[in-house]
């Protein structure tokens, strides 16, 4: 599974750099380094909708706030499937 967080500068003011902290140490923690891959990418063209992120190329929005029920829905829950 490949997710994408945009760095740029609309979402790095949004953010970005804590949803990709937080969604590091989730990987981490959960030992799932060998099924997903983390990427930066810089504008993904939707900035007026939070950090964007994409999910084996399904784009989404996530703020800070929101990283770990993203987590559980969109990564562990579609590796579970």
């Amino acid at each position: 599974m490949k997710v994408t967080i945009c760095i740029g500068s609309s979402c790095h003011l949004k953010g970005s750099r804590q949803v990709v902290e937080e969604l590091q140490n989730l990987v981490e923690q959960r030992r799932l380094g060998d099924q997903v891959e983390l990427a930066g990418a810089f504008c993904m063209g939707n900035c007026q909708n939070g950090v964007c992120v994409t999910v084996d190329g399904e784009l989404m929005s996530v703020k800070p706030e929101t990283v770990n029920e993203f987590f559980e829905k969109e990564i562990a829950g579609r590796l579970a499937q």
